[in-house]
């Protein structure tokens, strides 16, 4: 599954989802741990909580994540279809121009941006498209997003397979969630060649302020 994962979305996409899925099964334990009773239901209690939510958003995700695939293909198909259909080259130029990444014509010179402008303007032109709605990558893509979120609350819902009582079994369980928005920072830093121990600490103190807002706001 890693390399599934790391084959269907990207090094940022893929830390973003896993913090999702802490931040959700962090906010779901405590909520749950505010009213949740004593002994073996209550442990019970809590790892449903804990891995129920993350099964739901997970679901939820990869269907967004489906939807914002076929939103991002349905607009490359608007731009070909304009461009194809205009005939003035400055227009087409024009509208490519804009569809570009901003970062990309900003870190090249003028007259390179052009010519790259005008590369894609004759690829366009000259191309045959398909209007599918929805591909097997974007299937695969959605499974990977609903498999990070859901593999996220594991560590979390550990100790509530181990320990018969909910208090201490909490405890560990947010500690281990704690833990790893920690690695997660650390992963995110050595994407972006950064501080590890810094922006380690820095998931970790944004993951709990998220946490704090979504449970304050009803969770």
């Amino acid at each position: 599954m890693s390399r599934f994962t790391q084959r269907h979305l990207d090094p940022g996409s893929r830390l973003g989802e896993i913090l999702f899925g802490l931040i959700m099964v962090l906010t779901v334990t405590l909520t749950a741990g505010l009213t949740v009773t004593e002994g073996r239901a209550g442990v019970r209690h809590l790892l449903l909580a804990a891995i129920g939510s993350n099964v739901a958003w997970g679901i939820i995700d990869a269907v967004m994540y489906i939807m914002n695939c076929m939103i991002v293909r349905r607009g490359k198909l608007r731009l070909v279809e304009a461009v194809q259909h205009t005939s003035d080259p400055g227009a087409a130029m024009h509208l490519v121009q804009d569809a570009l990444e901003p970062e990309l014509q900003e870190l090249l010179p003028p007259e390179e941006a052009q010519a790259i402008g005008r590369s894609v303007v004759k690829h366009i032109t000259g191309a045959h498209i398909t209007k599918k709605i929805l591909t097997k990558e974007d299937l695969y893509g959605a499974i990977a997003c609903f498999w990070l979120v859901f593999v996220s609350c594991l560590p979390a819902a550990l100790p509530f397979l181990i320990f018969s009582q909910p208090s201490l079994a909490l405890r560990i369980s947010n500690f281990l969630s704690i833990a790893a928005l920690f690695y997660v920072g650390q992963k995110w830093a050595q994407y972006a060649r950064r501080n590890r121990l810094t922006v380690g600490l820095a998931m970790v103190a944004v993951g709990l302020a998220l946490v704090g807002v979504a449970i304050l706001l009803g969770g």
